[in-house]
């Protein structure tokens, strides 16, 4: 029991302890500062209610991209 006392007061296991401690000190902080949360607004945006705006259709894409790139669909 008492060598094991005398390993724990020993100055390398002191100093690892608080470099470890520094350590995790340290990216904490880092991890905090990184990682902000989002700022969220109490006041959400009204939908309005008129027409929406028409969606492309994804057909006409295509058909946009095979006359563009000279293709022929069979």
């Amino acid at each position: 029991m008492g060598l094991l006392v005398e390993i724990v007061k020993s100055w390398q296991v002191v100093a690892v302890t608080v470099a470890l401690v520094l350590y995790i000190f340290l990216v904490n902080y880092v991890a905090r500062t990184y990682h902000r949360p989002r700022f969220v607004s109490k006041n959400k945006p009204k939908k309005t209610k008129g027409k929406a705006a028409p969606k492309p259709q994804a057909e006409s894409v295509e058909e946009d991209s095979n006359e563009a790139l000279g293709l022929e669909e069979s």
